[in-house]
């Protein structure tokens, strides 16, 4: 019997979806707008202590010119994150924006490896397949996570005995801040789909302007 009917029922079911493809860079820029938002503006309210972050070589990221790199950072998150939120210039703003999260990802988060938030069990993390091939920093991020899990056990069993621990995890779970590359990464990886696919149909401000340029032309 031919699978061939089949295939080609599902070709079509697959392809009808294609109605719905506006969904996705919609949903992208509905996520990465408040993030690229709240970073701008966390850092113009406290537009001196990031001048300084950029600036100072010993607790901050060293950078020369740090004014202006705050100057840039600040405009490019804030500016950026309402031109995803509307779709305008979507595919112009993801550069930029994918530039702060490769300096982000390179200058400030690179030397703390991967993880955002430290895994503090290493039978269950994404290290421990690459580590049994032999890659190092897999391995020492497995160690990493051993030592996480043995100071979280820690400090859970201090707060237990000293502290009302109900109340003091009614909100999530104590975890140990890794500081790794994941969330810049993942953002970039965000943006660069959006970078190719731009704000998307119907619901962003680039395709009803492109609409309007396209029949002007016509």
């Amino acid at each position: 019997m031919s699978t061939a009917p089949f295939i080609d029922r599902l070709r079509r079911g697959l392809d009808a979806t294609r109605k719905a493809d506006f969904l996705a860079p919609l949903l992208l820029r509905f996520f990465l707008a408040p993030i690229f938002i709240t970073a701008g503006l966390t850092k113009l309210l406290a537009f001196e202590s990031t001048v300084g972050w950029f600036g100072n070589p010993d607790w901050g990221l060293g950078l020369p010119l740090p004014w202006l790199m705050a100057v840039l950072a600040t405009a490019t998150e804030l500016v950026g994150g309402f031109l995803l939120l509307f779709g305008l210039g979507t595919r112009l703003i993801a550069i930029p924006l994918m530039v702060t999260m490769l300096v982000a990802a390179f200058a400030v988060h690179w030397h703390n490896g991967w993880f955002a938030i430290a895994p503090s069990d290493p039978s269950t993390s994404m290290a421990r397949p690459l580590a049994t091939i032999g890659i190092p920093a897999a391995e020492q991020s497995l160690e990493n996570s051993e030592a996480v899990g043995k100071r979280l056990s820690a400090a859970r069993q201090i707060l237990r005995e000293h502290g009302n621990y109900s109340w003091l995890t009614g909100k999530g779970n104590f975890v140990i801040l890794n500081n790794g590359i994941e969330f810049a990464a993942t953002y970039f990886i965000m943006l660069l789909s959006l970078f190719f696919t731009g704000g998307g149909r119907f619901c962003s401000a680039d395709y009803w302007i492109g609409r309007r340029w396209l029949s002007s032309r016509a």
